[in-house]
């Protein structure tokens, strides 16, 4: 069975009530149900977690090489600002999709790059919700034909 950790950013604790036209109504609890209910579908193991903090980001990326074959990683306004998580993804030597509810490249200019996307497998961004379940059958099918 593969084994895939979701890690969720900063303020993606605030999804339902912070800046909902741009993040949407759901809830990170809503997005947790829809992905808990996916890897059981695609017969995958999810560890789901969610952290304000990069150094705890950091350290969840450091312990997934223990145990998992991929991450889905939201990683919120660390994105365009990070060379530690991104220096954390290339040390793990597993595959990492990159996600973002809302399509980073229409909004402000500081949030068009991402300092992590070139070290990732993969980004999606723009589709809400979507992103996290369209992110989660792309790493599956990405680590079931490596």
């Amino acid at each position: 069975m593969l084994n895939v950790l979701v890690l969720h950013g900063p303020n993606l604790n605030l999804l339902g009530t912070r800046e909902p036209d741009i993040y949407g109504t759901e809830t990170l609890a809503d997005i947790d149900s829809l992905l808990t209910t996916l890897a059981k579908e695609l017969k995958i193991m999810v560890r789901i977690k969610q952290s304000n903090s990069e150094e705890k980001l950091i350290e969840a990326l450091h312990s997934a090489r223990e145990w998992a074959n991929g991450v889905l990683f939201n990683p919120g306004a660390f994105t365009h600002t990070s060379v530690a998580l991104r220096d954390a993804i290339s040390a793990i030597n597993i595959p990492v999709v990159e996600v973002h509810l809302s399509n980073i490249h229409a909004r402000e200019s500081f949030r068009r790059e991402s300092l992590l996307a070139p070290v990732c497998i993969g980004s999606i961004s723009g589709f809400g919700s979507q992103s996290y379940l369209l992110g989660l059958h792309a790493l599956t099918t990405n680590i079931q034909s490596s």
